[in-house]
């Protein structure tokens, strides 16, 4: 007989079931549903952790469910400016530049140029710039400053050394030829001499007579008188003994300021420029030299000593009648004097007006024109 308390071997003594798949399911209805509901708790979360990251990075969360309709797109309108097909216009070429030629250097029309004076000129200096083709010549002179000026000069009339001598009168041809032809006396020849022995030698002698000349009969006249050609011609009116004292030619320029320039031209000559004669630079350069010896001459009237090295700049408007119709400004560098700048607007006006302009400037410059003069003083 079995003990009681022993323990069954197996379930089917107990007469049990076998056992199923999930042995940690309990068979009590109660706990079985605990520990469904406890997986099924754990496998949502388990879901949730994977997908709503996923569903919230793609916009999932608060989108309305709205009907999508297809909507075609406007055509966009591209406007092509007409430009587009147009070449590029032109680079604009540098303004026409004032020189001031040489005027004892050759005329000479350069090949290409955009600097204007009243003559044409080609550039050349003394002593070349191997390689250089400048169109200004090599100078020497202040550093970052601009000049229009390659000589300097003067522009008062040329001087002469001496005071002239009077001459005397020219006396009537017969009185003239009587008292200042010069004497004059035909060529003696010579004498051949021979020696009173064979063996001897000869000699050829000639007898020089004063104021010997080409001419086949003597001429009475002064020793000292003026040498004519012929009996009546009329005698020469310069006295060999008090020659004419010799005249010294000025530079009729302006007084310049040199700019400094290293790299001249190779072409070898009298100092030039390149430039292009015009109605404008002659008309230009006239008044330049006006208010030059205009200003100089209120300068030297008022006893004006300005500082060296300063400057004035004047701007003003001409119009096509020549008159200054306006000082726009005045504005003086280096403390000049009150009178050395007041001198600088006075010897611009008070030589106005400078004339009318032609049709060629006006059709250039308009009915009117804004300049500017600087004024240094040195």
């Amino acid at each position: 007989m079995k003990d009681l308390f022993e323990p069954p071997s197996t379930r089917e003594d107990l007469g049990e079931a076998p056992r199923r798949s999930l042995p940690w399911i309990s068979e009590n209805t109660d706990s079985k549903s605990i520990q469904v509901g406890l997986i099924g708790t754990i496998l949502l979360h388990i879901i949730l952790l994977f997908i709503l990251p996923r569903m919230a990075r793609l916009g999932y969360f608060g989108r309305e469910k709205t009907k999508t309709t297809y909507v075609k797109p406007k055509p966009k309108e591209i406007e092509i400016p007409l430009s587009a097909f147009l070449p590029p216009p032109p680079q604009p070429k540098s303004p026409p530049k004032f020189v001031e030629a040489n005027p004892n250097a050759p005329e000479n029309t350069p090949d290409h140029t955009d600097n204007f004076s009243d003559r044409n000129q080609q550039v050349a200096q003394e002593k070349p710039t191997p390689n250089g083709h400048n169109d200004h010549p090599a100078l020497e002179g202040k550093k970052d400053f601009h000049s229009s000026q390659i000589v300097d000069g003067r522009l008062d009339k040329p001087q002469q050394e001496a005071p002239p001598i009077t001459q005397p009168a020219a006396q009537p041809k017969a009185a003239q030829a009587a008292t200042e032809r010069r004497e004059q006396n035909p060529l003696a020849g010579n004498e051949f001499k021979k020696a009173d022995d064979k063996d001897g030698f000869g000699s050829n002698s000639g007898k020089i007579a004063e104021n010997n000349s080409n001419v086949t009969e003597h001429i009475a006249g002064s020793k000292q008188g003026s040498l004519v050609q012929t009996p009546n011609a009329p005698a020469a009116l310069i006295d060999p003994r008090h020659p004419q004292p010799r005249k010294t030619l000025a530079q009729h320029v302006r007084p310049a300021i040199f700019a400094e320039n290293k790299i001249g031209t190779s072409n070898i000559g009298p100092i030039a420029v390149d430039a292009k004669w015009s109605n404008y630079g002659v008309y230009l350069q006239r008044m330049i030299e006006t208010v030059q010896i205009e200003w100089e001459r209120i300068l030297i009237a008022s006893k004006v000593y300005p500082n060296s090295g300063s400057y004035v700049q004047v701007k003003f408007i001409m119009n096509s009648k020549g008159e200054i119709s306006k000082i726009i400004s005045v504005d003086p560098t280096g403390a000049p004097s009150d009178a050395a700048i007041r001198a600088c607007p006075s010897g611009i006006t008070a030589r106005s007006p400078y004339g009318q302009w032609t049709d060629d400037m006006i059709a250039v410059l308009g009915e009117k024109q804004e300049m500017t003069f600087v004024f240094y003083y040195e």
